[in-house]
């Protein structure tokens, strides 16, 4: 994010940290004062993202996450926020779909094989669900994404296997 320059890093900066404190309309303020050379820069439209996510517009925040794939392909955020936003829009099918390439994509990442586990748990495969769970599990942190994963609605279906872990 340090290529942006000032003022607009400090915009970036600033709308982060108002998301740190739950005020969305601050971020959303600090976003729009970002200069129109630097707007659709993928560290800008990644914070974009977590604004409209705040705020819970996922039809916005699926329109910002595919221009943060369009600008940075080889970027995971695109992808993962693309795929929530559909699984959000309640296209978990299409986000299952969407983030699927990801896997080979980025191998060494947990979050994608753990959203992965969501949305197969979310459509009622949970066989598939605890297979993305265990790939989660050896790609990442053991104990968090064990925390993580019995605090989340969407594996609440498979709390008895994810207790055995």
């Amino acid at each position: 994010m340090s290529t942006l320059g000032y003022p607009d890093q400090h915009f970036v900066n600033a709308a982060l940290g108002w998301l740190d404190l739950h005020v969305a309309a601050e971020a959303r303020a600090e976003l729009q004062q970002v200069s129109t050379a630097n707007a659709c820069r993928p560290a800008v439209l990644e914070v974009w993202w977590r604004v409209h996510a705040a705020e819970r517009h996922w039809d916005e925040a699926l329109r910002v996450a595919e221009m943060e794939l369009q600008t940075a392909p080889d970027r995971m955020s695109g992808w993962v926020d693309r795929s929530y936003s559909l699984h959000e829009l309640r296209r978990t099918q299409e986000a299952r779909e969407a983030l699927l390439p990801a896997v080979k994509k980025f191998p060494e990442a947990s979050l994608i094989p753990y959203n992965l586990a969501c949305y197969a748990c979310q459509l009622g495969d949970s066989t598939e669900a605890q297979q993305w769970l265990r790939k989660a599990i050896a790609r990442g942190e053991r104990d968090e994404i064990k925390r993580l994963a019995l605090n989340d609605p969407d594996l609440a279906a498979l709390r008895e296997e994810i207790l055995k872990l």
